[in-house]
């Protein structure tokens, strides 16, 4: 199923977004590329920001963040209340991480995985519809956190 996907790198990942983006064109998604535009320098908190606000404005159904090690860049989507991004690097979390956790963007680093590699994750993470049931009750404890010393 086609979808609008937001994808953002820094300039580590600058390589791996662009065969991405035109591979998931090819696959007939829709892609809003939100840089940068080329490989020079950049801070990956700026991108990983936009792609956060690209989900929460419902501009996207889901996102692609990319960085060198993908863990800056996640952590900056993860700052915004709407987005759920995981880190992944194989297929098995790429799944769990939509069916359990029900994340709308999937980070991966370009120093870490290749093209084919995160190809497959993608296409699991897109795939994979969330399982609901007992997992939209912790889902919901992610999006409204509760910070207390006995947790429910």
């Amino acid at each position: 199923m086609a979808e609008t996907i937001a994808i953002a790198s820094d300039h580590a990942a600058f390589d791996l977004k662009a065969m991405l983006v035109a591979w998931l064109r090819e696959a007939g998604h829709e892609v809003i590329d939100l840089g940068p535009d080329s490989s020079a320098s950049v801070d990956y908190p700026d991108y990983g920001y936009r792609i956060a606000e690209a989900i929460a404005a419902g501009e996207a159904a889901k996102g692609v963040a990319l960085c060198g090690s993908g863990i800056g860049i996640s952590i900056a989507v993860n700052r915004h209340p709407a987005a759920r991004c995981a880190l992944v690097n194989e297929v098995l979390s790429a799944t769990l991480a939509r069916e359990h956790n029900d994340a709308n963007v999937i980070a991966l680093g370009a120093r870490l995985i290749g093209i084919e590699q995160a190809k497959a994750c993608i296409t699991a993470f897109l795939a994979t519809p969330f399982g609901g049931d007992r997992h939209a009750r912790r889902v919901d404890k992610l999006t409204h956190p509760r910070f207390h010393k006995e947790h429910a």
